[in-house]
């Protein structure tokens, strides 16, 4: 990646600073005079940190901020006064580092009249006398505000989703536990309503990317599954982002293998907290998270009770080959990230879970799209056919008029419906009862 510069309109850009896909420096704001960068940068570090960068001699100049834990990417100021107020970064949830103490007080008093959400403000006005104000928590996907500072009254807009009964919804619990390796691994539990958190069913739901990270906040499945009785587990195993370059390198070559361990870790410690019922642990999950979950069943074929696999990767060869040309810089990356066709041979067939289909005996659910182009429905075609030729069970839904997931509503309503009741039928979860 190279950054490109120019002094005027009149000149051509220029490279100030070109970095692998490992180390980034990304431009976030001109100084208030133009004559710096503000910048997120991971150069000569683990973790990203807000730096005054000097495109001139190409250096990092001043330290704005660093956090110990993970990265840090958002910068606050105020365009009026031409001063930063401060940071936000992401550890269990957002958090803010306050600079500037008008900035602060601001965020108090909102805080205050709003006490039972997280609470940003989106844009104000050009003379900071009006402020538009967005709330959520992982309960509510929030409303819209409008803060008048002069006269000090807070008016509601709207309601996101007024359809939705907050005192229905289950509390997303930032958790902890070390993996196997000694490593803290960090993620979110949300456990149904009104019911002792022991010996509950237990869905495990690995986010897709993998190279991104889950966030507290409203998950409408976790909010679905909650509601139906089961507890949901999300992990941010290696290789996710936002915790340093060291804790997602640690995730290089290591689908199916350490990444797999650090969510299997996380049934573990569930099984030791007595909060989950061994023989009733699921695995859900999309893209890559759909990988885990056939890796999952192959590799730990004991742990998990069912899965459900929504265009998943089951192998690895053929995900990196149908790669479009347009990809090549991003094949490369792969390549490292992943493993090399050639190279890593044994690895890949190790790792994909086509290979190993004749392990998997938990039941399993599959849901792709005909037109996806980023995992192709052929990845879905081949587990499918190989568990369906070892007698597992093995249901199969494929929406023609989708891609790499399904947006339409109807098919939606369907896939979720199928999948209610398949996790009823193999992990005794509730039900809702509809008419036919």
């Amino acid at each position: 990646t190279t950054l490109l510069y120019r002094q005027t309109e009149a000149e051509a850009f220029g490279p100030i600073v070109t970095t692998d896909f490992k180390d980034s420096i990304d431009p976030l704001y001109f100084t208030f005079d133009d004559n710096h960068l503000y910048v997120a940068s991971n150069i000569d570090r683990d973790k990203k940190a807000i730096f005054k960068y000097d495109v001139e001699t190409r250096k990092h100049l001043e330290l704005i901020y660093e956090h110990p834990q993970v990265d840090v990417i958002g910068i606050l100021r105020s365009k009026k006064r031409q001063v930063l107020t401060g940071v936000s970064y992401i550890t269990d949830k957002l958090h803010y580092r306050f600079t500037d103490p008008w900035r602060q007080r601001l965020q108090h008093t909102l805080e205050s009249e709003l006490p039972d959400a997280e609470v940003v403000v989106t844009s104000m006005s050009k003379d900071e006398t009006r402020v538009l104000v967005r709330t959520y928590s992982d309960t509510s996907m929030g409303a819209y505000y409008y803060y008048d500072l002069v006269r000090q009254q807070l008016k509601k807009l709207a309601d996101v989703s007024p359809w939705l009964d907050e005192a229905e919804m289950a509390a997303m619990q930032p958790v902890q536990y070390q993996s196997r390796d000694g490593l803290t691994l960090h993620g979110y539990l949300t456990l149904p309503k009104g019911v002792k958190a022991k010996n509950l069913p237990i869905i495990i739901k690995p986010h897709g990317g993998p190279w991104v990270r889950d966030v507290w906040g409203f998950d409408p499945e976790a909010q679905f599954l909650a509601n139906r009785g089961i507890g949901v587990l999300q992990v941010n195993f290696r290789g996710s982002t936002g915790y340093g370059k060291a804790f997602w390198q640690a995730g290089f070559k290591q689908w199916g293998q350490k990444m797999q361990n650090d969510i299997s870790d996380g049934v573990r410690w569930l099984i030791d907290q007595g909060i989950a019922d061994p023989e009733r642990i699921g695995i859900y999950g999309a893209s890559y998270g759909g990988y885990a979950v056939l890796a999952g069943l192959a590799f730990t074929p004991d742990l998990y009770a069912c899965g459900v696999d929504y265009l998943g990767v089951s192998n690895i060869f053929t995900l990196l080959s149908s790669l479009p040309p347009y990809w090549e810089l991003g094949r490369q990356m792969m390549y490292e990230m992943i493993g090399d066709p050639v190279k890593d041979e044994a690895l890949l067939t190790a790792i994909s879970p086509v290979f190993h289909a004749h392990k998997i005996k938990a039941p399993l659910l599959v849901a792709h799209g005909s037109n996806d182009p980023r995992v192709r429905k052929a990845e879905s075609d081949h587990i499918v056919q190989a568990l369906e030729q070892g007698g597992i069970d093995v249901k199969y839904m494929v929406k023609d008029n989708e891609g790499h997931g399904f947006t339409n509503e109807e098919n939606r309503f369907d896939f979720y419906r199928t999948m209610e009741a398949f996790l009823g039928k193999h992990l005794g979860s509730k039900v809702e009862n509809r008419p036919a």
